[in-house]
């Protein structure tokens, strides 16, 4: 037998094998929700949703400025708030906070400042999960409530997008107060009166979730967001019951009182605005 393959061998023609040249991985990109590969540029073209299943990835504080401010309106504020290390969790800690510094450009885990939407000054804050998670410690809930006290300072609207799995571990209870703090910020401006927007992205979590992000006026969502306050896992431990088909998404929420509307993030922008439309007070004049 040995003969016979060895002869099957040397009969068989020898094709060289052609070197294929690898395709650059970051000219495609694979989709959280299907699994397809798709073309980069058409991703970020597309406001990095899928064109084949609509799934909608996560992005940036500034690819979101960029999505819902008029261009050239943004005036950002307190940039030079920075993160400590309060509890004293060492270099380890602090390492990270500069990297994540240095990789979005942010000093902590909100981009805050005022802008314009379709000509209509607002106060806007958006949160940005590539920062330490987007976590609420005491500069992100501090920049938060800044936001919302000078949208009542100027009886502007205040918009606030969401992206976080909850309060900064690291700042313990420190962290845990922000729940309160921005809550009272939220009270005040509803005193003057000025309407207050929030947008929530996937994650929307925890004590994000449990304080501020649940007292807008107007609650909007993207499709597919995960909303709630402890994960799936958690939650059926605790309860001892299988949880329902899509729990904890955003169109579960719609469906259940708890958001206004699941908006797609290519008519965000016009959907806040003709919202921002209907409930602006005329802004004081200056800044």
């Amino acid at each position: 037998m040995a003969g016979l393959f060895d002869s099957l061998r040397a009969r068989r023609p020898r094709v060289d094998k052609v070197a294929t040249p690898a395709l650059p991985s970051d000219h495609w990109v694979k989709c959280s929700g299907c699994g397809n590969a798709i073309y980069r540029a058409s991703f970020l073209e597309n406001r990095k949703v899928c064109e084949k299943c609509s799934h909608h990835h996560r992005m940036s504080a500034r690819e979101r400025l960029e999505l819902l401010a008029d261009p050239g309106s943004f005036e950002e504020w307190d940039a030079g708030l920075v993160s400590v290390d309060p509890l004293g969790f060492g270099q380890d800690y602090l390492d990270k906070l500069k990297s994540d510094r240095e990789r979005t450009g942010l000093s902590d885990g909100l981009l805050s400042g005022a802008c314009t939407l379709d000509g209509i000054p607002v106060a806007l804050g958006i949160m940005d999960f590539g920062f330490r998670g987007g976590s609420m410690g005491s500069v992100v809930g501090e920049k938060v409530v800044r936001v919302l006290e000078r949208a009542a300072e100027r009886r502007i609207p205040a918009l606030l997008v969401t992206c976080s799995g909850g309060a900064r571990m690291q700042e313990g209870m420190l962290s845990l107060m922000q729940m309160g703090r921005t809550c009272a910020a939220v009270r005040r401006l509803n005193r003057v009166p000025a309407p207050f927007l929030v947008i929530m992205t996937d994650p929307t979590t925890a004590g994000v979730a449990a304080s501020f992000a649940a007292l807008g006026d107007v609650i909007l969502a993207e499709p597919g967001a995960i909303i709630g306050f402890s994960g799936r896992r958690v939650v059926e431990q605790t309860i001892r019951q299988k949880l329902p088909p899509g729990f904890q998404s955003s169109e579960f929420y719609l469906e259940h009182g708890f958001l206004d509307r699941v908006v797609p993030r290519s008519e965000l922008k016009d959907t806040v605005t003709a919202i921002l439309g209907m409930l602006a007070v005329p802004a004081e004049v200056g800044r």
